[in-house]
């Protein structure tokens, strides 16, 4: 038993001291824009394959903004001409792209064939928006975006609110895995001019880049966290600007959550198999943007080290309580209690944590008490779940891209 012990406590000590050490390392970071953009021509690509149920509240929201947009300048990518998206399309006048090559289903494939009709038509944006079809914007998300344009950035995000968390509590607690990568992570990188990590949509990329690019290069199961690799390796300058917010539908069923989860993480660790040797190469300490790179190439193992060592904690008790019980050993029944404590106190410390998340979040996040109050007891549930998720992610032959029905 006291083996098992100290191998969980040196995984978590392992985890602990590579926080500390990357926090030290990285600290000196001035990643910022040397030039000012200039022009508002902009255009916004929307993957909407089958999204009739939820493609006119978009719609709706860019044609309604505080800033006037041209919506032959919204190009909506959908798969036939059969799809009712279609119609809903021309009933708003934005510019529908069929694609052509079917057999490549992930959102990257689309956004690259949408992007290279745009450059066959040599028409040029001075910055490419990307949404979902079931994302719904604030009347002032372009107002707002303005200024952190002007001031140069390459790419920014805007604030990820949720627009179905109080009709679930699932929907609720897969909002706050959103509201931890922006309001707890990329805000704390804004402050320290870090690159920020892309999560879904809802944000610009500068026209330049693209037509550089010649596409959407990014096709991976993540293609937010690709481009965010990218960006990181190439030192283009990111922003979160938390005044432009839209809103993003999220799961109504753990099933559906389970399946995403299990993408992001097998994309997650694909990934890093492609940029993690190359940013960890560019390392510099006169690199400008050293810092974004020492926490890039790091990621989240230290995360992992913690995780496993309460895993193996955890087994260890169920595994001698078992064993005790089997051989009729009153002892067991100290075990049994330890293993209640212990999984009394990682509740308790996610409890903890998810009250904080919520409390920086404050009534931006579009969730009312009672949602809040659910929140607080299923989030701990929810996140432990992802556990078994990566078991599923890293052992699985292929993880696909599966549908998630909106509306």
């Amino acid at each position: 038993m006291i083996v098992f012990r100290i191998i969980s406590l040196i995984f978590i000590f392992i985890g602990l001291i590579m926080i500390f050490i990357t926090k030290i390392l990285s600290q000196k970071n001035n990643n910022v824009p040397s030039k000012k953009n200039s022009g508002h021509d902009f255009c916004f690509l929307i993957p909407a394959r089958y999204e009739s149920k939820v493609i006119e509240g978009l719609l709706v929201s860019i044609k309604n903004q505080t800033v006037k947009v041209d919506m032959k300048d919204v190009y909506v990518i959908v798969e036939s001409r059969e799809d009712e998206t279609v119609n809903i399309c021309k009933k708003y006048g934005a510019t529908v792209v069929l694609r052509k090559h079917l057999n490549l289903q992930r959102k990257g494939y689309a956004l690259d064939e949408a992007v290279k009709f745009i450059l066959n038509k040599n028409k040029h944006y001075d910055a490419y928006f990307i949404f979902d079809a079931d994302n719904i914007l604030d009347k002032n998300y372009i107002k707002n975006m303005i200024p952190v344009f002007n001031k140069g950035y390459d790419l920014a995000s805007g604030y990820r609110n949720c627009k179905n968390g109080n009709e679930s509590v699932i929907a609720a607690c897969s909002a706050l895995t959103f509201s931890l990568v922006n309001t707890v992570f990329n805000d704390k990188k804004n402050k320290e001019t870090k690159n920020i990590t892309f999560s879904g949509t809802g944000f610009y990329i500068r026209g330049d880049l693209i037509e550089e690019w010649g596409g959407y290069p990014f096709h991976s199961l993540t293609e937010d966290y690709e481009l965010s690799s990218y960006a990181t390796l190439n030192n283009l300058t990111t922003y979160y600007n938390i005044k432009s917010v839209f809103y993003d539908e999220q799961p109504l069923r753990f099933k559906d959550t389970i399946n995403q989860r299990v993408r992001w993480i097998r994309g997650y660790f694909d990934v890093r198999k492609m940029y993690t040797k190359k940013i960890y190469k560019s390392l510099d300490k006169n690199d400008p943007n050293n810092g974004s790179k020492m926490d890039e190439s790091v990621g989240i193992i230290p995360f992992i080290f913690m995780v496993v060592g309460l895993v193996v904690w955890f087994l260890s008790l169920v595994f001698f309580t078992s064993y005790n019980l089997f051989i009729n050993d009153n002892v067991w029944k100290l075990h049994l209690l330890e293993l209640i404590i212990f999984l009394l106190i990682v509740y308790v410390t996610m409890v903890v944590m998810t009250f904080v998340i919520l409390m920086l979040e404050g009534k931006k996040l579009d969730l009312n008490l009672k949602s809040r109050m659910k929140v607080m007891i299923i989030n701990p549930i929810f996140m432990i779940s992802y556990v078994p998720c990566a078991i599923k992610a890293l052992s699985s032959k292929e993880v696909k891209w599966t549908r998630v029905n909106h509306g």
